[in-house]
């Protein structure tokens, strides 16, 4: 796990190494064990090295083959394979990386190479006998890639703070990108905040030669379950614990200590259980919340209290940390400048708990995926459902993913000068944008809905939590990997029936998730992931199998009203961030009005807007210096 970095000069300028360095020395925390950098005329590769596999200088990089150089970030779990492979062909290799692996599969096999990867990455290999540059990054989009690119230059990174090193690259904001945030708490383009800087989607890459640059998928989701025979229940409960074990087992593959997050879930509590039987003592950490001051339905967002069962039932050596109201505020400026693509959720807990672990090892396990995978977000998979048409399907999915501002409301919430900067963007033709080879949608065809439903959820929800959880946990120093996202799981998953994902499925109701801070009633069930349950039945104890789905998320709603409530007023309704003219001020009132006054639910939206006011702060006012 690692930080990249890299120019292409188009116009053949040589590239300077004061610029490489300034690009990896920003992104210190993501390697803090060896920095280098490659100048070959008018290409540049920079890199920060965080050392989990094979400790020694034989791992430095950039590493040059004979005919190819390259800066990586990540794992590929099955490259001892992959290696034996390659010494059967005659090929000799000077240490113990991955990294390596990945120079002399692109010497045999070309760029096809990425084919035979399992694992988590995103890399950048300089062919230095065709001249050609190409990105890549991993088929899920769990290790992030961006870019910059004019007439003259293309500049790229793991982070985007690198990028805006280039003395050429001016921080400025993209508002289509601002528009999508807002609707959807999310970016489900590749744009990013920053105006001219992408991100490569995930299981694409980028060539680059003379005068051609192109974007090409090789990977995609594709959740179909009419392609193979049915088996028996039986036979998938033998197949998903063999692959969920060998998964685990595969990415318990380090040179460092490895740890397991342990919330009060299945997926993490899941994990911990395989792993725990491999590693004696395995260390495991949770995240709780001072719940002294919280109300409602948030009394029970503390996770201790089952972890804690867990890690008595698998004999972990367990460590938890409590976070207060006050910690919020005090951490968000440090949170902005590392998560700098903003996207969804609270998300400063797994700031917290990723610097916590980042003390005691250098990787550790999470349960990301499980629930995109085995439908563990029973409540959205059937937004669509019921409706006749393919386009009744998308408005109504699409009604549900305006998680903060409608687009009858935009008008009121944005400035009129941002709402001329919007016009010709529709955030609808974005989201029906996702769906590349949706399924045929009927009324009576329950299973294609609910597959675009989990297609679309993979493509958007997923790939924002990759984000999120690179950053902050790339932010200390920790190599996050998720178990859940092995080639054989997912493969495996997007061909189960979907009968073995949500057992009530063909039986709806109507449920209101007020308790979830939305007013909307919609169709749902109360189960998920009811295969993997029942695999999980003599691994973990009964309680937590039957527990029901609980995000991990701080108490905000209560301490937006309390605790912080003079905090957030302080940044929302300071002239500073009034005067940017991006917001109208009436409609940021009415949302603290509403939610102090128990009214509405504004968590989310408020959460947002403390967000962006202090990815300005940072990034426009051109503050980094100081959360170095």
């Amino acid at each position: 796990m690692c930080g990249i970095a890299g120019i292409l000069n188009f116009n053949k300028e040589p590239v300077s190494l004061v610029e490489i360095k300034k690009m990896t020395d920003i992104i210190l925390h993501r390697g803090p064990d060896d920095e280098g950098a490659f100048i070959d005329g008018y290409i540049g590769l920079g890199h920060r090295r965080l050392a989990i596999i094979d400790l020694s200088r034989a791992g430095h990089q950039p590493m040059e083959g004979s005919d190819s150089v390259i800066v990586y970030n990540g794992e590929i779990y099955n490259f001892k394979l992959l290696r034996v492979e390659l010494e059967s062909y005659g090929y000799e290799f000077r240490s113990n990386t991955d990294t390596e692996v990945i120079l002399h599969a692109y010497r045999e096999w070309g760029i096809d190479c990425i084919y035979k990867f399992n694992g988590m990455f995103s890399f950048a290999l300089w062919d230095k006998v065709n001249k050609k540059l190409f990105l890549v990054r991993d088929k899920y989009g769990i290790k992030p890639l961006y870019f910059y690119k004019d007439d003259n230059i293309l500049v790229f990174g793991s982070e985007i703070k690198s990028i805006i090193q280039h003395p050429k690259i001016k921080v400025d904001i993209d508002y289509y990108a601002l528009n999508e945030y807002f609707t959807f708490q999310n970016i489900f383009s590749d744009r990013t905040l920053f105006k001219g800087i992408r991100l490569l989607p995930n299981g694409c890459y980028i060539e680059i030669s003379n005068a051609y640059f192109g974007v090409k998928r090789y990977w995609d989701y594709d959740f179909d379950t009419h392609m193979i025979s049915e088996k028996s229940e039986e036979d998938y409960l033998y197949e998903l614990r063999r692959l969920f074990e060998k998964a685990v087992t595969r990415q318990l593959v380090s040179d460092v200590p490895v740890g397991s997050y342990l919330s009060g879930g299945m997926d993490s509590g899941s994990i911990t259980s395989i792993a725990s039987r491999s590693i004696n003592r395995l260390l495991t950490f949770t995240c709780g919340f001072d719940m002294t001051s919280v109300t409602g339905f948030e009394a029970s967002f503390d996770e201790r209290g089952p972890a804690e069962m867990m890690a008595n039932a698998f004999k972990t050596e367990h460590y938890e940390m409590v976070i207060h109201a006050g910690d919020m505020p005090y951490i968000m400026p440090k949170l902005i400048y590392h998560l700098e693509d903003l996207r969804l959720g609270m998300c400063y807990p797994n700031y917290f708990i990723s610097r916590l672990t980042s003390k005691f090892v250098k990787v550790v396990l999470g349960g990301a995926g499980g629930d995109e995978l085995f439908a563990g977000y029973p409540w959205r998979y059937y937004m669509g459902f019921g409706t006749g048409t393919e386009n009744d399907y998308y408005l109504r999915y699409y009604n549900y993913w305006q998680r903060l501002i409608n687009d009858e409301e935009k008008k009121d919430f944005f400035s009129s000068r941002v709402i001329n900067e919007l016009q010709g963007h529709d955030t609808f033709d974005v989201f029906k944008s996702i769906f590349l080879n949706p399924k045929d949608i009927s009324k009576s065809n329950i299973d294609n809905a609910l597959n675009n439903s989990l297609y679309f959820e993979a493509k958007t929800f997923l790939n924002g939590l990759f984000i999120v959880e690179d950053k902050l946990s790339m932010a200390n120093s920790l190599e996050s990997r998720v178990p859940f996202m092995d080639d054989e799981m997912v493969e495996f998953s997007m061909r189960l029936p979907l009968k073995y994902k949500l057992g009530n499925y063909s039986k709806l109701k109507r449920i209101d998730e007020n308790v979830l801070g939305r007013k909307e009633i919609f169709f749902s069930t109360n189960d998920g992931k009811t295969l993997l349950r029942k695999a999980m039945e003599g691994y973990m104890p009964k309680e937590i199998l039957e527990r029901k789905k609980q995000g991990f998320s701080a108490p905000d709603e209560s301490w937006y009203k309390g605790e912080s409530l003079n905090y957030v007023k302080q940044i929302l309704l300071d002239s500073n961030t009034l005067n940017r003219g991006i917001f109208n001020q009436k409609y940021v009132e009415k949302i603290l009005d509403e939610h102090c006054q128990g009214k509405k639910n504004h968590r989310l939206f408020i959460w947002s807007l403390l967000c962006f006011e202090w990815w300005n702060r940072i990034f426009i006012d051109n503050s980094m210096a100081t959360y170095l």
